[in-house]
């Protein structure tokens, strides 16, 4: 293995805060895929820090711990915070957590929730007008504590600055589409190789196939930038992005785009973000301004326009048709 040497830029710095008795086998799938990332690319890509409320050994739920820094020193120098919770976060309430994470948020850190984790950044306020996701076991509590909550049954969602996934195996899934989202498909496939984890899942699953089954895709590079699109709905790649880190140029893309999806890639990518704004239209009462911040768009005026377009009708409308429906 090649020796770990300082990344020509500076490394993601991820920190995961632990809850008492939280799930160790959602931890350890969050963190062996960023330790793994450094490893194969002999670079120091992730740096990764581990807090608890006050520090020392954090035990998990089944006895096995990691040593912490306690909160009052931990800083705010993080890329990511990911919140890793098990056991009963509904009930969670330590006002010293939840004010330490809300500065956090006021300060700009974008936050994460594995498992348990994002109802706990639920009760301190910070999911509201975010798709967000939760392990299946938490979902219904949460939806009746929050009925405006925007749950949805996914393996992971990422929304603009905030990454949830369902806990379990689906951080490996989630870690996946960041270190693809960073460094690349191919580093992100050698990891996955790296532990045996071939199979790999997309933020749509269980409820939908991956890309290449879904949309009868047959090359791996066109695959991998629709699970880019799908995956980062609230905050839209580029078209050179998209090429790049699914590791092939944006021409030979935009060809394959037009061979098997039948359009551009950008304009296949709009449709993806258009068709989750109806399904938030539809499932929601999100401010219009909030839909299009949720799906990618500048502004309300240019959201209104590109929905309109796409369904004949514009997206106040819509949510009116489906009142009606409703009645």
């Amino acid at each position: 293995m090649p020796a770990l040497t300082p990344d020509t830029a500076r490394p993601k710095r991820y920190g995961f805060l632990l809850i008492d008795d939280f799930a160790l086998l959602s931890a350890a799938s969050a963190v062996e895929p960023l330790r793994a990332a450094n490893m194969l690319s002999g670079r120091l890509l992730y740096d990764l820090r581990f807090l608890s409320a006050r520090g020392g050994w954090q035990r998990s739920s089944v006895g096995g711990a990691f040593e912490t820094e306690p909160l009052e020193t931990a800083g705010a120098a993080f890329d990511i915070l990911f919140v890793v919770a098990g056991g009963d976060p509904l009930s969670y309430d330590d006002p010293h957590v939840l004010g330490w994470l809300r500065r956090l948020a006021r300060g700009g850190i974008a936050l994460g929730g594995i498992s348990g984790g994002a109802v706990i950044l639920a009760r301190a306020g910070l999911m509201q007008a975010r798709r967000f996701t939760v392990h299946w076991e938490h979902a219904e509590g949460l939806r009746a504590l929050y009925p405006e909550a925007l749950i949805e049954r996914r393996l992971f969602v990422i929304d603009r600055d905030r990454f949830t996934c369902a806990g379990g195996m689906a951080p490996l899934d989630m870690m996946h589409a960041l270190i693809a989202r960073d460094h690349g498909a191919d580093l992100a496939g050698r990891v996955s190789d790296w532990f045996i984890h071939t199979g790999i899942r997309t933020a749509e699953e269980p409820q939908q196939a991956g890309a290449a089954a879904q949309y009868g895709l047959n090359h791996p590079a066109l695959a991998a930038a629709v699970d880019l699109m799908t995956s980062h709905i609230a905050d839209p790649l580029k078209l050179g992005d998209l090429a790049q880190l699914s590791g092939i140029g944006a021409r030979q893309l935009e060809r394959l785009a037009q061979e098997q999806l039948g359009q551009s890639v950008m304009g296949f990518y709009r449709q993806l973000r258009l068709e989750k704004a109806d399904q938030l239209l539809r499932r929601s009462t999100l401010p219009l301004a909030d839909v299009a911040q949720a799906t990618g768009f500048a502004g309300p005026a240019h959201f209104s326009r590109a929905f309109a377009e796409a369904y004949g009708m514009p997206p106040g409308a819509r949510r009116s048709e489906r009142r009606e429906a409703a009645r």
